[in-house]
This record gives C-alpha cells, sequence and structure tokens, in this order.
C-alpha cells in the first residue's frame, strides 16, 4: 500500500527504458496541461525490448519507487514491454495508486482496417509476452496479422542515428507484406513500441497513405478518467494550480534525454 496520501498537487510519474516514453509524455501534457510530470528515462539500462522478463520487472518496481517516494499521484508505464512484463506486480504494489500501461492498439486497428490485413511493429519482448499473445488471440478470425519484431529500431532512435532509423524503417516495413488498399494489403500498422511514434514522419514518408495507429491519446485519456475517478485532478485555487512543469530524471545520460527534450519540442 502506499505509505503516504495521495494529493491531488502531486506530479503524475511517467517511465520508459529510455525516450519512447517522451511520445506519451506528449499526449498526457496536451490533455492534462496544468499537471505537474516526473519522466524517468531508465537509459542505463536500456533496451528493455531485447531483455528477460525478470530483469524488465526488477527495474519497473525500482523506478516505480523512485517515482512515488517523489510523491508521484499517478504512474504511467510509458514502454510496452515494461506494461506486459510489471504491470500486474505493480498494481498489486500498490493497489491505491492510478496506474496506466500501454499495449499496442491492436482493437482500433481491427476496426480501422479496410483491407483486414495489419501489421504491428515492435520489439521482441512486447510480441512475445503472454499480455501481447492474449490480445492476438482475441482478434476476428478473418482478420490477417503480420507481426514484425523490429530489433535495434528503439536504440536507433535513442541515439538519434537519422540514417539506421531510415534503414530499419524501410526494411521493417517492407517485412510487413505488400502495403496499400486492395486485397491482401496492408492498410493499418500498429506502433507497438512508445518509441515508434516519435518517427512516425518516417513511416509516413516511407509508406504513403498507410495509417499508423499508437496509443498515446488513448494513455492520457486513461490516466485523466482514473484521476478524476480519486479526485485527484488539480481543482484548487488557480494561484495553487500546478504550472504544467515537468522534471526530467534519467539512470543514464542526462545529456541524451535534453537533446531528446528539445529535439521532440518537449
Amino acid at each position: 500500500m502506499n505509505s503516504t496520501p495521495l494529493l491531488a498537487s502531486g506530479p503524475i510519474g511517467v517511465f520508459d527504458s529510455g525516450l519512447g516514453g517522451l511520445s506519451v509524455l506528449r499526449a498526457l501534457k496536451a490533455r492534462l496541461p496544468a499537471e505537474n510530470f516526473l519522466y524517468f528515462a531508465d537509459s542505463g539500462h536500456a533496451p528493455y525490448g531485447e531483455r528477460a522478463d525478470h530483469f524488465v520487472l526488477a527495474r519497473a518496481i525500482s523506478v516505480s519507487e523512485a517515482l512515488v517516494a517523489q510523491g508521484c499521484k499517478a504512474l504511467v508505464v510509458a514502454c510496452n514491454t515494461a506494461t506486459a512484463a510489471a504491470i500486474r506486480a505493480l498494481r498489486q504494489r500498490w493497489p491505491m495508486l492510478p496506474l496506466v500501461g500501454v499495449e499496442p492498439a491492436l482493437k482500433p486497428a481491427v476496426g480501422l482496417s479496410q483491407t483486414r490485413h495489419i501489421a504491428v511493429l515492435a520489439t521482441r519482448g512486447t510480441l512475445q509476452s503472454e499480455k501481447f499473445q492474449t490480445l492476438v488471440a482475441q482478434l476476428p478470425q478473418d482478420l490477417t496479422i503480420k507481426i514484425q519484431p523490429c530489433d535495434g529500431l528503439a536504440d536507433a532512435i535513442e541515439n538519434f542515428e537519422a540514417t539506421k532509423i531510415r534503414e530499419l524503417g524501410a526494411h521493417y516495413l517492407s517485412a510487413c507484406g505488400p502495403l496499400g488498399h486492395g486485397p491482401g494489403e496492408v492498410d493499418t500498422v500498429v506502433l507497438g513500441c512508445t518509441h515508434y511514434p516519435l518517427i512516425l514522419d518516417v513511416f509516413e514518408q516511407q509508406a504513403p497513405g498507410i495509417r499508423f495507429l499508437d496509443t498515446g491519446e488513448a494513455v492520457a485519456r486513461q490516466t485523466e478518467r482514473l484521476l478524476n475517478q480519486q479526485q485527484l485532478l488539480w481543482n484548487g485555487p488557480p494561484a495553487q494550480a500546478p504550472n504544467g512543469h515537468t522534471t526530467w530524471l534519467s539512470s543514464g545520460d542526462p545529456g541524451q534525454l535534453s537533446r531528446a527534450v528539445a529535439h521532440w519540442g518537449l
């Protein structure tokens, strides 16, 4: 259980294995502009997507403990791999704390695809998880889904390797099969890693006309709903309101996080 009361004036904690969670933070800040945030980039232990479940679980607990200790009134696990490996354990550890995870947007993709062919780009950790397999098992039988692990892509994004990002992006999109709007073609691609929306412009240039889905907005709506449910959204005097400030934390190179924040306009 939480050792201290949750306060509406407290920040919302957001963490990822590195920079990918910035795509989720961007959606959260857009929906909850008055709230304060603590963002923790666990870059010193990245990437999660190519690590064993027990390692990711241990890191998720350690980072969450650090954020809770700083008075966070909610936690957003802004990483598909960490959500799959740790969200259940985190909810057991802090049953009263609003906790939001992320998962690939498979259900929205099913509703939007006209060709009934979709693809999922994600890390191996996400794709091999029990949580992801359960999601896939719930999909309609008439749907064709191409599951594509993207080794090295999150790491290239972490290191701002533009050429490698373009090369890997093109390679993995090509591996998804024919893209388009005709029979048998993939018309909807699910971005199953929070790093990937940061390079949406690259994907859209390489596959014009294809719909790409991520979960940032859905996570922001769920966070708002849970905070409102527990009366933790700020509704006090304007003079005392949080000011939309973000505190940046990293277990790796803080300069890398600073460059990312500036690069993606956060």
